[in-house]
């Protein structure tokens, strides 16, 4: 059970890493990171709970994997693993009984200041037909919960690794373009995507999508991402109107393009051996692929996100959200780079 404010299932806000360890049986998988100014995340549970802690090593707030952790209640509205739109409805009815505000978080999904709710969604895994466990083509919903005074964006910032403000704002909705309306680029395994070749630098990335300003990009300091020291790093830089976000890395001290991901729900069309690549359900996608390796008998692989991959040609097959559903979002990868 969520309280509010005050403790998400044994896990009360203010608690220390000793204290939040024993509350769940010592499950700590080691690792986590620590920022410059003291505020740090640890995963428990297999990865499955976030634990965030502040300057003081006080338990800020708590992220929820909907694959694996528990499931969190607020009166009789279930938070974690639901049907997005199932799960918004019933906050929103329960918001309005209680007469708390809900808001739009970063990700388009509500968001309850007043009891330090902040929802998301990813992936839905399960079992699939032929009895493996895998990716299925829903999302569901996961949160984060905070302690009284922090700021959902500060928590995310911590998990995530960079600042959440440079990332690009959804309003609250995820329209799919038809395909038949989305431009038809080409590409080379590990040279271009469209008119984007691999090694090319920023000013050159722009110049080969019309000039587009980017609409949000992120990067880090050497430290962390919101410590002004040493020299700031570009990491992404995301183009709305192309429909990719342009990848950078750094082989020779510079940014160079590594990587293009084509978005999945706006971005042009790609073909591999003539299966389209974007904006399809995902488990056609993984069928498509399967199958034309198995008929021409290459090398196939599974990416950690579940997803059949072709070997070779450094492609990441990953999905983005579509409302209580998603689509296939590649990326096409220089022949060293890694995600």
């Amino acid at each position: 059970m969520l309280d509010p404010l005050v403790a998400v299932g044994p896990l009360r806000f203010g608690m220390d890493h000793d204290e939040v360890k024993a509350a769940l049986d010592g499950e700590w998988n080691g690792g986590g990171q620590r920022t410059a100014d003291g505020w740090r995340w640890t995963p428990y549970d297999g990865g499955c709970v976030t634990a965030v802690y502040d300057q003081d090593g006080c338990l800020a707030a708590v992220g929820i994997d909907a694959r694996g952790g528990p499931f969190v209640r607020l009166d009789d509205v279930e938070l974690i693993g639901q049907v997005p739109s199932e799960a918004r409805a019933g906050i929103l009815g329960l918001a309005a009984r209680r007469g708390a505000a809900v808001g739009t978080n970063r990700s388009g999904d509500p968001q309850i200041a007043a009891w330090g709710v902040s929802m998301s969604t990813e992936q839905e895994w399960g079992r699939l037909p032929d009895g493996h466990v895998g990716r299925k083509d829903a999302v569901v919903t996961t949160a984060l919960f905070t302690a009284p005074g922090v700021a959902d964006d500060r928590a995310a910032s911590v998990i995530m690794g960079h600042d959440v403000r440079d990332l690009v704002v959804n309003p609250g909705a995820w329209p799919v373009t038809p395909d038949h309306e989305r431009p038809r680029w080409k590409w080379n395994p590990l040279e271009h995507v469209g008119p984007l070749r691999f090694g090319m630098s920023p000013h050159q990335v722009a110049a080969a999508l019309g000039g587009e300003t980017p609409a949000g990009r992120t990067g880090a300091f050497p430290f962390w991402f919101w410590k002004e020291s040493g020299q700031w790093s570009l990491h992404t830089d995301h183009f709305e109107r192309a429909g990719v976000t342009a990848r950078y890395w750094y082989p020779e001290g510079v940014p160079e393009l590594g990587a293009v991901t084509v978005h999945g729900r706006t971005g042009p069309q790609l073909h591999y051996e003539g299966i389209p690549l974007v904006g399809i359900t995902p488990s056609v996608l993984d069928a498509a692929v399967i199958q034309h390796v198995e008929d021409h008998g290459l090398g196939l692989r599974f990416s950690p996100n579940g997803a059949a991959v072709p070997d070779g040609p450094n492609l990441y097959l990953d999905t983005a959200r579509a409302e209580d559903g998603s689509v296939s979002e590649p990326t096409f990868c220089a022949e060293d780079y890694q995600i």
